[in-house]
This record gives C-alpha cells, structure tokens and sequence, in this order.
C-alpha cells in the first residue's frame, strides 16, 4: 500500500502514526497513473481519510527580510490601552542573536521584549517599579526554519508560546495588569528613536518574518510597502531572502558547518585540518619533515596529500640516523603458527595497516626506497616449491595482485634469497623451505619493489602433512626519504620558467614552496584565465604578494618582512584561497589574512598553463632556487621538468647556508645534492642532529686515559677530511664541556697534565663543591672554587672552562660562576686527559690526590676538549683511538639517571624502533633461538633430569622407571608452545649436519 500526506496506523481509521500533511499537492503520479484524478473519480483503489478537497485556495502570505544588522525595523500600530495583549509572528534566520519584538505598554505598565539569544526565545517584561519578568523557550531556533511565536497578556497572567505547542507553553505572573501599546517595533529599533521609546538590549534581527497578528487582527504588509500602514526601513517586502549557506557544505575535510545570516562557519574540530574552511592539515607530509624541524624518533602523524582528500596517518618516525625511516604497523606483527593447511583449506591472513589502501600508497609514492621484511620458517613445509612447481605459499600486494616470489629475490623470480646468492641448503632448490626437510629452516628476505607493496594477504598451503608445520612474519612497511621535500630547481634567466597543466581550485586553493634568491623582484608563479587569474611574486627584497581576482576585481595578500629576502637563505612561502578568505604566510612572520566578500563571484577560472618561475609574457621572471613545491596537497616534480627545459637545472645546491644552525654542539653542516647532513666527527653528542648525549657509567677505578699521539680515524669511512682529528701539541686555550651525576665525594672529574709536568684538574672536595685547580711551573698552584652548592646530589650538572690566552670564564649549570685573568700563562704541550682515577698520580697535590683516590663514581656525559671527544672515543672507536680504558665502562644515559640510584650501575638500553626491527638475518621472537638459549636449555634439562633420577631412586625404583618411559614419549609428541616446539626440535636433533645454520645473541 501507498499512503499520501499521511501514514495510518493499522486497524485504526483516522489515526496517524506521525502528524500528517496539512496543505496542498497537485500533479502527483505514481507509476505514470494519475492519482489524483483516480481519487476525483472516486475509484475503489483509491481510500480517503479525513477531510480531503480537490482545491487549493492558498492564502496570500507575504513574507519581508529584515536585511541589516544595525538598520533594519518594521513598526505597526496597536489599539492602546486594551485590557491585556495578543501578538503572534513567524519566523526564520541563521543568527543566534536579534530583537523579534519591542513595544512601550500602556497605563506605565512597563515595555515588553522578546528576542532571540544563543537561539533561545526570550520574553521580557521590565517595569521600573518591579521586578523583571522572563520567560525562555525553545533551543536551537537558528535553524533556517518558521517558527512561530504567539503572545497573550490577561489580566497578571501572560503566556509564551512556541511553534503552536501548547503542552510546552510558558507562563508566568506578573504583579500589575498590562495595557497594549500604539506602537509594536519589529526586527529592530530606528535609529533616532531615544530608549525610553524603542530599547534593543541586543542586536539587531537579520531574517524573515510572515503572519504578523496585533490584537487578533492580521496585518497587511503589502499596504506597509505602499507607505499607507506603519513605517519601515531597509526591508524586502514579499520576499524571504534567507540563504542557505551549508548546502552545498563547503567545510572540507568533515567539517561541521554552520551559519548566519550572512556567512558560513567551519568547525574543525577532531578533522586533523584547519583554516576557515577546514582546507589545511595540521599534520606534516613525512617524517622528512619532521626531522626538518628538530623533531626525535616516536610516534606521529604524516598526511602525505596535505590539504588533499587523504586523511592523516599514524606512523613511527625513526629519526636516529641519516635516512629517516618511517614504519607502518599491521595488526598481525608477531610470529604466526601455521598448521593443517592445504591446497583445499589453504590458511589465509589478511593484514590491517589502519589506514586505507590510498594512504599507504602515497607513502609510499612519495619515499625513496621502501621495504618489507617476510620470513617463512618451516620443517617439513615447502614454500615457493622451486624450481618449476607450483608455489604453496604466496603474497598479495598492491591492487590486490598475487606475487610469487619471496624477500629478497625480485619481481618475476620465483625464488628466495638464497636462490639468487645461490646459498641455498640444497642446491636443487631455490629457497630453502623448499627442501622440504624435517629440521627448522627459513627463508627470510626483504621485498623492496615499491609497485608491489604493502603486503596484505599471505595464503600458506603446505602444512597438512605428518610433521609438518610453518610459521611467518611480515614486518611493517618501512620506508625513507622523501622524494619531494627536497625536490628543487635553479632558474638561471629570467627568461626560464618551467610550465605544468592548468591548476584547477574553483573554490579552494593552497600553493606552498620554499625559495632562495639574491634578486630584488621576480614571479614565482602565475596562472591565468580569461579575466581570472593567480600570481605569486616578490615585489621587493622585503616584499611578497600574494595576488587573485576571481572576477570581483584584483585581491593583493602582501607580507613585509623586516629583514631581507634576498639573503640567498631558503624562505617559506604558503599562499591560500578559499570562499571565507585569502591568506598569505612567509616565514614565521605575521599572517596577511584577507576577508572574501559575501557576496559575488567566488569561482576561480583559470585556463592556461600553470608558469613556474616566470610568466607567460617571459617578463619578471624569477632568478633562484624554488623547492617542494605543493598545489591543493599535490607534488609538483621540478627536477623532471628542469632536466628538458633550457635555463633551469634541476636541484638546488647551498642547503647549509640556511639550515646549517640545526647542526649542534660543534656538529658540521655538510652539503648533499637532495639536503645536508650534520658530521658529528668533532663533537661530543651524535645523533642527525649532534643533540644526543654520549654517556658512561663510571667506578671508583674506572680511568679513560686519551694521549696526545698521531691523528686517528674516528669514522668507520676513515677519510681524512671529515673523520680524522689532527692534534696540535701545543695549545693556546682550553675549551671544555662535560655533565655529571654523582652522589660520591671527593671524585675525581677530568685531569690534564702536559710534557712540562703542569696539569688542570676539575675535582669534587669533600663537601661538594667544585674545584678547577691549576697547577703551572712559573705561577704553582691556582685553585677555583664553585661552592655555590653540593654539587654531588644525584643531578645532572653541566661544566664549561673556558680558557683564551690570559682570561678564564667557568659555567656551571648555564650560570656563569667565575672569571679570571691570568698573569702569564703557558699551558701547552699536552700529554694526555684523563677522566675518572689517574693511574700516574705522583706529580698531584694533596687535594687532588686524596679525590684520586676515590676516582669517580657515577655518570659522565658529553665531555669535550677543544676538538676531541675523548669519552665519545672511547665508546664508539676503542680500537682506533688514543684511547686507554681501565676498570668498568658502561654507556648509559645520564639524563635518564636522574631518579635513579647511581650507587647502582645498570646498563639501559633502548631500541629506536618500537617494532623490533633487529639484524636482518636474525631469527624472530619465539622462532628460532639463540646459542644461550640452547645452552641454557640443554643444562637445565640435564639438571632437571639428574635430580628426578636421584629423589625417584632413593625411594621407587619402578617409579623411576616408569618416569623414564613417560619422558620418552613425550619427547616425540609436539609441545603445545610454538617456542617450546621450537626448541624441543633443535635440542633433540642431531647437532652437526652439512645445513648451513645461523645463531644470533
């Protein structure tokens, strides 16, 4: 059955289940039957209910639309005077705020108001003498929807109702009668009208208004509009120009929109973007970008496509060496067992990476190189089934296409690692699973085509035979570099642009790029159309502009910069345009933000090449560097295009002239063609970025000894250019830097002694303060003491002895404590630096004997000496360096010591990549174990054994044996635990075999 304007409740005749439609309907056809006209005819498949006419007579309604804020009223007269009041509207608008109705009641019976604020209805009734009457209905009345609103006044009872809802109606009592008013002011108050006669405590009311009754009598607005009724101003008459301005929703990005009378709001609220119009994602393209800005390995989010339509996704961002990694996690990353699969019950896992297929993609598009590792550990189960069967295991990737080799071979080689290294276990086959022996092996290898990954599914078909068994593991999605972020070209004329098709944002747009350039003026980028067109330019070494017409007339963004762009040091640029604003961002400076017009035009039209460096007309063209850059999130490839254009090249040479200040402690800024890297060599940190502190744990007898000898490689590359640190025997200044952690007083901390017995001790005395004590042959012994603290009280304290020529400067904890000016001084000829205990202690003086003797217990971090590291070298190149070290050594992080206990030495060590990534040939958790496993395992069963037979014989000789027989049998039976099994297989086979077998600790 079809129902018309209603739905009637089974069984019931004339009842509705909802509230039916009250109104008129004409032309209605269903199925090209007219029924209507069936209904006129009064035709038996036709049923009617309630009162239905073949009629519509509609009622002249005429609207008006209150059109300004601050102008707009309407004022209809009243009857005076009348026992009570009866007033009833509709209405309609966007905005939260605005007086609906103000009229000064007869016989001083005070003014009543009824307005509109945060959505709610207010009634107000103020009279001096007593106190104020409010009544409150209604939310969410800004909703683009009639309303009605119906007021009556008897005797001290008046009542407020909302939408003809009487249930709801609000009511209240006042203490003296009201008498209407002449004069009812609807939408606002004039202008040059004093409180005392129109008072609007709120503003304005922008929207539309129809069915105005006074008194029980409707008013005619058409005689208001023809000056015969009332008064008005800037009112449209028989019109409702409400406006929708959410639909279409132009909130990107699952904004919320929202709306007054006049614009459109965005909430952005929990959409990762932001901006007026939700367009900008709060996220960076890659962890490239994050190390751009100082950031350290963990946990973030990347939006590849920027303002695109990707969403962001989370990733490990592993920012601990040159190439940064980033990792993506899939929901199965353990070591998977796999049993009693075969050809017509294959076992098949589907792995989930939380993000879609597209954003995984972009990923990795936009990387350099990126890999997955698989292993496939087997006994018994075969895998690729080389050289020429038919796989029983298998990949998905990509596009969901079925691949059918393995880690470590390549696209369209049925293989393993090991069939190309040919090192497979039996020559016969190309992986080693594929053997099909009974004895754990695997093949494990990298799969590096980026068109292939991620995987998403591996089907295992090999498992349903007599003591066979399998078990995998894909690890995550690794991949570094980010091909665009870097991705530059030199324009070398002004002639040179470089040209890409048309840029399409009618309604949205957003470019971003990095520039370097000496010139004074010169057009980045320009697009045209007939009258429309953008442009992005730098007029002058301090300006840049921004400019657009979408056809209501040029719009100029422009940013003053204080100090000059021109400066040949890369500056950022982000431009953007939507329908609520034009911005343009330069740097850190202030954000030029331009309001867009409510109304007019707001499609941008372009039709001719996108110019990237110059124009069209090859007039202003732009001399420089411009990188990375991005339009509405997509990735404009410069260097491709650069290399078959005359007057550009690809890439950008100079990176360190601007990002050359992120290289700490002493770290050097060396140039490479796609960035720069920081050379650590000299410093005593390490890290991308020389930040991150090299630390060690020290015991009373421990001594780091560095000697001033021959020059040593302190790279594994050995170049003497950047790796080696060539000494000086004499030396005119000391510039030394270390942190330290104790809890132990008097230590030891550094000692210096040269070839002319003089020496530079820094010491803890017995109570804790810090002494930097010289000992020279003209001036004996200089002695500076910091005692503004115990300084052995389990934190970290950070040391700077500052020594050029005459004039000694010390820093404790950034704080400059003491300054100095020697005589004479003649501090040269270094032999060696010692930290911790010195071993040759002859030559020192009481003091810094008896601190000798306790030598250093607790952590130092960071030392440097001039250019040499000497902790840093002991740590990282012992066998290279001048290095001596005696007693116990530990690396450890003195930061993270801070609440520790430091009487106890404890190694902590930590992994930067929260998945386990280990080396690539090493066994996975609970697959195969290491050789202290098998040790560990074999003596505790031995151990095991040997006691049950002593205890068993002692008192049951048939139990024993019993025992024995029962132990017997379960060594043929599988354990329940994959590691279990693991191990019970290797211990129980026969350890030497021509397999070649790899152990790992």
């Amino acid at each position: 059955k079809l129902s018309f304007g209603g739905i009637p409740v089974p069984g019931k005749p004339g009842t509705f289940q909802r509230k039916n439609f009250h109104g008129c309907i004409e032309n209605l056809y269903y199925n090209g039957v007219n029924i209507i006209d069936l209904a006129k005819r009064r035709k038996p498949q036709i049923y009617t209910v309630g009162n239905v006419t073949f009629s519509c007579s509609e009622p002249q309604i005429v609207p008006i639309t209150f059109v300004s804020a601050s102008r707009s009223y309407l004022l209809l007269p009243g009857t005076a005077q009348i026992d009570g009041l009866s007033v009833s509207f509709q209405f309609r608008t966007w905005n939260r705020d605005g007086l609906l109705l103000f009229t000064e009641l007869s016989e001083n019976s005070g003014h009543l108001l009824i307005y509109l604020h945060g959505g709610r209805l207010m009634l107000l009734i103020q009279k001096e003498t007593e106190n104020p009457v409010e009544i409150t209905e209604g939310t969410n009345l800004h909703d683009g929807l009639w309303h009605s609103v119906n007021i009556n006044a008897r005797r001290h009872r008046i009542t407020l109702t909302l939408d003809n809802d009487a249930a709801t109606a609000g009511h209240a009592t006042i203490v003296s009668r009201i008498y209407s008013g002449n004069s009812y002011y609807f939408g606002g108050c004039p202008d040059n009208f004093t409180d005392s006669q129109c008072l609007n405590p709120i503003t304005a009311f922008q929207g539309c208004m129809r069915l105005i009754f006074i008194d029980n009598q409707p008013k005619d607005l058409i005689l208001v509009q023809q000056g015969s009724l009332g008064n008005f101003s800037d009112l449209h008459i028989d019109l409702c120009g409400i406006k929708d301005r959410c639909l279409p929703n132009y909130c990107e990005h699952g904004g919320k929109c929202s709306q007054s009378w006049t614009t459109f709001y965005c909430d952005c609220n929990n959409t990762g973007y932001m901006g007026a119009t939700c367009h900008n994602s709060v996220y960076e393209q890659s962890c490239e970008a994050y190390r751009h800005q100082g950031k350290t390995s963990g946990f973030f989010y990347i939006d590849s496509d920027g303002s695109g339509p990707l969403g962001p996704l989370r990733v490990f961002c592993n920012i601990t060496e040159d190439k940064i990694w980033t990792a993506v996690q899939h929901n199965s990353t353990g070591l998977t067992r796999v049993q009693g699969a075969g050809p017509e019950k294959p076992y098949t896992m589907s792995l989930n990476y939380n993000s879609s297929a597209e954003q995984l993609e972009a990923v990795i598009n936009s990387a350099e190189y990126c890999e997955q590792e698989a292993a496939y550990h087997c006994k018994k189960s075969r895998l690729l089934n080389t050289p020429n069967g038919v796989p029983f295991a298998w990949w998905v990737g990509r596009a969901n296409e079925k691949h059918l080799y393995w880690g470590g071979s390549l696209p369209g080689i049925q293989q393993c690692a090991c069939g190309l290294e040919e090192s497979c276990l039996d020559m016969r086959y190309f992986c080693n699973c594929d053997a099909d022996r009974e004895e754990w092996t695997n093949d494990t290898g990298l799969l590096a085509f980026k068109d292939h990954l991620p995987v998403t599914q591996i089907v295992i078909t090999d498992t349903n035979r007599s003591n066979s068994e399998a078990a995998w593991k894909i690890g995550p999605l690794r991949c570094y570099g980010d091909r665009q972020f870097w991705n530059a070209a030199s324009f070398n004329t002004e002639a040179s642009y470089l040209h890409f098709p048309t840029l399409h944002a009618e309604v949205s747009a957003d470019i971003s790029f990095f520039f370097k350039t000496t010139a004074v003026s010169g057009v980045f980028l320009e697009n045209l159309g007939i009258k429309d067109f953008i442009r992005i330019e730098i007029n002058s070494p301090k300006e840049i502009t921004f400019s657009i017409d979408v056809g209501n007339g040029p719009t100029e963004a422009t940013v003053q910069s204080p100090t000059p762009l021109n400066d040949n040091q890369w500056h950022y640029i982000r431009a953007e345009r939507n329908l609520k604003q034009t911005s343009l961002q330069v740097d850190n400076l202030p954000k030029k933000v331009l309001e867009a017009p409510a109304e007019g035009h707001f499609r941008l039209q372009l039709n001719s090449q996108l110019f990237v460096g110059g124009t069209a007309s090859r007039q202003k063209g732009f001399l420089g560097c411009i990188r990375s850059l991005h339009l509405n999130g997509q990735k404009l490839d410069l260097e491709e295009r650069a290399k078959m254009t005359p007057g550009v090249k690809p890439g950008c040479p100079g990176h360190c002239s601007s990002y050359g200040n992120l290289c700490h402690n002493g770290g050097k800024c060396v140039e490479k063609y796609n960035g720069y890297f920081c050379d650590c060599t000299n410093s005593a940190y390490e890290g991308p970025f020389c930040k991150e502190e090299v630390s060690a744990l020290f015991e009373a007898g421990t001594s780091v000894t560095y000697t001033f000898q021959e020059p040593y490689p302190v790279t594994k590359n050995a170049s003497t250019s950047s790796s080696a640190i060539y000494v000086d025997a004499v030396v005119s200044k000391e510039n030394i830097a270390f942190s330290f952690l104790t809890a132990h007083t008097p230590s030891l901390l550094l000692y210096i002694n040269t070839y002319f017995h003089e020496y530079l001790a820094v010491i803890l005395s017995k109570n804790g303060s810090l002494q930097v004590r010289y000992k020279l042959s003209k001036d004996g012994l200089l002695i500076f003491t910091i005692d503004s603290g115990n300084f052995a009280n389990r934190e970290l304290h950070h040391v700077k002895i500052n020594r050029e020529g005459r004039e000694l400067v010390i820093q404790v904890d950034q704080v400059l404590k003491l300054k100095h000016n020697f005589s004479e001084i003649d501090f040269k000829a270094i032999k060696s630096l010692t930290l911790g205990k010195v071993t040759d202690s002859l030559s020192l003086d009481p003091e810094v004997s008896k601190a000798n003797a306790y030598g250093f217990t607790g952590c130092l971090s960071s030392v440097q000496y001039n250019h040499i590291a000497p902790l840093k070298a002991a740590l990282r190149h012992p066998s290279v360096a001048p290095v001596t070290v005696k007693g116990s050594l530990a690396e450890s992080n003195c930061a993270s010591m801070m609440e520790a206990d430091v009487n106890t030495a404890t190694t902590i060590y930590s992994s930067s990549d929260p998945f386990g990534k280990t080396d690539e040939r090493e066994p996975l958790t609970n697959a195969v174990r290491s050789d202290s496993a098998v040790i560990g395992g074999v003596i505790a069963v031995v151990i095991f054994i040997i006691f049950c037979i002593i205890a068993i014989m002692s008192r049951f000789l048939y139990q024993h044996k019993q025992a024995h027989r029962n132990s017997q049998k379960k060594e043929k039976e599988y354990p329940e635990n994959l590691e279990s099994s693991f191990k019970a297989d290797i211990d129980l086979q026969n350890t030497v075999s021509e397999c070649k077998r790899e152990y790992f600790i």
